[in-house]
């Protein structure tokens, strides 16, 4: 993992190099960069995961009508939906996968962060009147923006992502729990992890849009 917190540390100062060539030197530009590529680089997991979330939702009918016809068979009824998504090349898991690949990222993030050795000068580390490497727990009301903006785009993004989220038990309480979850975590994690948070939701809410509406053109053309 050390290799990860490394190779982190040496991008940040990479991009601010990047951002003090063009004049603008600050590490909070390049937290911001950082997200982009990140963001930019995991797209296509992206596109695969909601293209795979939707055909789940379109095969709901079919899988409750297994569910209906071996309701006395629960391992039949598993056996046959996994077959469903088989045939239809549908991965249950496959929503999980960009996740997965953004956790190491934000320990890796979480860590240089934590332990920075900043260059240039001391503004530099300063963005929006934020320490980015600085922890600063629930002690200011100035410093609780960052949070609610990360517990609010979390909420928009989760509504964006999944818009039947509010008729499904279990997706109502995730859109509300995880908000106030990631709210929590980026009042106790250095600034600039906080900022990392707000601008993945911003980005991924952008690229959600964009892919819904590329499902609906294609939804549009099939019909």
């Amino acid at each position: 993992m050390s290799i990860i917190v490394q190779g982190m540390t040496e991008l940040l100062k990479w991009l601010y190099n990047l951002t003090s060539s063009i004049g603008l030197a600050n590490y909070g530009i390049a937290i911001i960069l950082l997200t982009i590529i990140i963001k930019t680089l995991i797209y296509p997991l992206t596109l695969k995961q909601m293209s795979s979330m939707r055909k789940t939702v379109e095969l709901q009918p079919k899988v409750k009508e297994i569910q209906k016809k071996h309701k006395n068979d629960p391992q039949k009824a598993n056996a046959e939906i996994m077959e469903l998504y088989k045939e239809n090349k549908v991965n249950p898991a496959g929503g999980c996968l960009p996740l997965l690949i953004q956790l190491p990222i934000f320990w890796g993030l979480y860590s240089a962060l934590l332990n920075f050795k900043y260059e240039g000068a001391e503004s530099a580390v300063m963005f929006l009147g934020f320490n980015l490497t600085h922890v600063y727990g629930f002690s200011s009301i100035p410093h609780l923006i960052l949070p609610l903006f990360a517990a609010a785009t979390t909420y928009l993004q989760t509504k964006v992502t999944s818009p039947n989220a509010s008729s499904d038990p279990t997706q109502k309480t995730m859109l509300y729990i995880m908000p106030i979850f990631f709210g929590y975590i980026s009042a106790t994690v250095p600034s600039g992890l906080a900022l990392y948070w707000v601008t993945m939701n911003i980005v991924s809410i952008v690229q959600m849009v964009y892919i819904n509406r590329k499902f609906s053109n294609e939804n549009a053309k099939s019909a």
